[in-house]
């Protein structure tokens, strides 16, 4: 198995790639990350009160540096996402294996942000069918859990279509132990194809 902390692959399809964040995404990032209609979908669960808009570039900047830092130390990857239409990064994505005291142990972890624009339920599907397929493997693990809130109704859509569930479990938090709601999972199954 390949260990993701020293070779990150890179995901594309016609439309998208996937590729480890770098210092050079700072500024198509900070687009996305000072975009408030994008905010409400970021999913900042358990991340020490980080609600991750950015509407500088040094926050940005300060923000890509801890990505960066967190990957190196094996904690997760941040994928950047680029439109290859238009030559941007219009997101990132980001991914670990999770280990914890609640329902969600041992299972991956799932955050996608993305400009508002992007969030569309056929991008956001796309943007599944590209990483979670590998992802299993990657992180070893069977089930991954991303946070869909009540009101991101593209992204439920979205994920349905891809073969998440809702589920009922709370994600506990680390420091604080807060109980977060708004959970799905998707297994890793030989019958799914997960085409795009």
């Amino acid at each position: 198995m390949q260990n993701v902390y020293e070779n990150c692959p890179v995901f594309e399809n016609e439309r998208f790639e996937f590729r480890l964040l770098t210092e050079g995404d700072i500024d198509d990032l900070l687009e996305v990350y000072s975009d408030k209609n994008a905010l409400p979908f970021f999913n900042s669960d358990n991340c020490d009160g980080d609600n991750f808009y950015y509407p500088t570039r040094e926050r940005m900047a300060q923000a890509v540096d801890f990505w960066l830092y967190s990957y190196r130390e094996k904690w997760f990857v941040r994928w950047t996402i680029v439109d290859k239409t238009i030559g941007k990064a219009i997101g990132t994505i980001e991914m670990f294996h999770r280990l914890s005291e609640d329902a969600f142990n041992h299972m991956g972890l799932l955050r996608l942000d993305v400009r508002s624009d992007y969030e569309k339920t056929d991008v956001l599907r796309e943007l599944f069918a590209l990483c979670i397929p590998p992802a299993f493997e990657l992180f070893d693990c069977d089930t991954f859990v991303t946070k869909i809130p009540i009101y991101a109704v593209e992204r439920a859509a979205a994920a349905s279509q891809f073969g998440f569930t809702k589920s009922d479990e709370l994600l506990l938090g680390g420091e604080d132990r807060y109980l977060y709601n708004g959970y799905w999972t998707v297994t890793s199954s030989p019958e799914c194809t997960y085409s795009s």
